[in-house]
């Protein structure tokens, strides 16, 4: 996965926004929840031709705030972002 682990962090509130270029313009959807796993995940897809000719898709479970899971695959059209309430201020420090 090309994504920062402390982006990830279980428990860590994130916003995800997908995207799908359709002809000459762009489908876009946004979701927002906490981090429940990641992890990469085989398809059932045959023809790609990977290892055990299986696709191997990053994958994000989200629990949003009313406790729905969610499964999103990750391609390279996904951005993944700490939600707004989550970022550190300018000029502060975060404590570990």
């Amino acid at each position: 996965m090309g994504m920062h682990t402390t982006l990830l962090a279980i428990g860590s509130c994130v916003r995800v926004t997908q995207q799908t270029p359709l002809g000459d313009r762009t489908w876009s959807t946004s979701i927002e929840g906490e981090v429940v796993r990641c992890w990469q995940a085989k398809t059932g897809s045959w023809f790609a031709g990977s290892q055990d000719d299986r696709l191997w898709l990053d994958r994000l479970e989200l629990r949003l705030e009313d406790g729905e899971l969610v499964v999103l695959n990750l391609d390279q059209f996904s951005v993944v972002r700490r939600c707004p309430a989550e970022e550190p201020k300018a000029g502060s420090r975060e404590s570990n």
